[in-house]
């Protein structure tokens, strides 16, 4: 077995030699690993450790979404496909979610910030700023992937800074925080909060302890890093944080020799060979669940908007909690860490339909 151990009581940028906030080829690995051994590897929150109780508004600057890692995995090539087996993960004592009425999917739905400070014990998470609520226990690595080749960033920043102009929205390379520090890795490494196809922050509740993530080679040793767990997430995570934490992971690769080249893989993939989370969780048997179709506030009919439609089931989901006895705040909170989005259909428009599913469960702790 091998492993990477972080100092908790730093961030990234004083403990430098344990792992990195932007993804470029040219950031040379602290681990190298044969296929089939163990790796063990401490990992920070994805504030880095700044959000703690007290601290509502923290100044994360643009070293956010820091990552446990380069690892080289020996024998891996471009065109290779690196399976990521996920033996173990487990969480720190401490997990927060933040939301404000300016972030998160369903922007301006609540009136003033609110940070949710979690104890995690003994599989479930509960706080003092939302009594009666327990979640039970489902971690996994927000955010995991492989370092990307050079013609990769190239082409991965100017497709970025094109949406850019064009009026959307995407975090461009910057220098500012970025962890190494080092040229031209600081002024062109990408940043480490979107997913893409090397891998990165793709908040996948599903990735949890059994899994398995595929993910295309571009590099020599593939170049594996991880962080930003969360202990539980719904699927959304629609506040912009799911209840956030610092793990620890344990996982073992393989490579596939050629598989991404023969099959033409560009994205990732993943498996799990049972249920992602116990039976009562991954498909809780008893819950209420809200629609929402693509009509506006004004009433104006749009066709076939799936966003507008998650957003509305969102909308109604808050109203039923509040219904309950909660604020529009604890209410967005439960959404992002509780309350699963899932498309129920595609097709009839123009009304497609998005359902937000809320387990009663987690009003009794069992």
């Amino acid at each position: 077995m091998k492993s990477v151990s972080i100092n908790r009581s730093q961030q990234l940028k004083d403990d430098p030699g344990t792992g990195h906030n932007r993804w470029h080829p040219d950031i040379d690995p602290i681990l190298e690993a044969a296929p089939g051994e163990e790796v063990v590897l401490e990992t920070r929150d994805a504030s880095d450790g700044q959000t703690r109780p007290g601290v509502l508004n923290p100044k994360p600057g643009k070293g956010i979404h820091p990552l446990t890692g380069p690892v080289f995995v020996q024998g891996a090539e471009p065109g290779d496909l690196l399976e990521i087996e996920y033996l173990d993960i487990i969480p720190e004592s401490y997990g927060w979610t933040r939301a404000r009425p300016d972030a998160g999917f369903v922007r301006g739905v609540i009136d003033t910030p609110i940070l949710v400070n979690w104890e995690l014990k003994d599989g479930w998470a509960t706080a003092p700023e939302i009594p009666g609520v327990y979640i039970p226990a489902g971690p996994f690595m927000g955010t995991a992937g492989l370092a990307p080749s050079h013609s990769q960033v190239r082409e991965w920043t100017r497709r970025e800074t094109d949406l850019v102009e064009r009026g959307g929205a995407a975090q461009l390379p910057d220098p500012q925080d970025a962890v190494p520090s080092s040229e031209p890795i600081a002024s062109e490494g990408l940043r480490t909060a979107p997913p893409r196809e090397n891998g990165g922050n793709f908040d996948i509740k599903q990735l949890t302890k059994g899994s398995k993530l595929l993910v295309p080679v571009t590099v020599q040793g593939g170049l594996y890093s991880a962080g930003d767990a969360h202990f539980a997430q719904g699927d959304a995570e629609c506040c912009l944080t799911a209840i956030e934490m610092g793990a620890t992971v344990a996982l073992r690769f393989q490579v596939l020799k050629g598989e991404a080249e023969r099959h033409n893989i560009s994205f990732p993939r993943f498996t799990h060979p049972g249920m992602f989370a116990a039976g009562e969780w991954a498909a809780p048997k008893n819950f209420i669940a809200t629609m929402g179709m693509p009509i506006t506030e004004e009433g104006t009919q749009e066709n076939g908007d799936l966003n507008l439609a998650a957003r509305n089931a969102l909308i109604q989901m808050i109203d039923l909690l509040q219904e309950r006895g909660f604020t529009k705040e604890q209410a967005y909170v439960i959404c992002s860490v509780a309350v699963d989005l899932k498309i129920s259909n595609a097709v009839d428009m123009p009304n497609v339909t998005v359902s937000a599913f809320l387990p009663e469960a987690i009003f009794q702790r069992v």
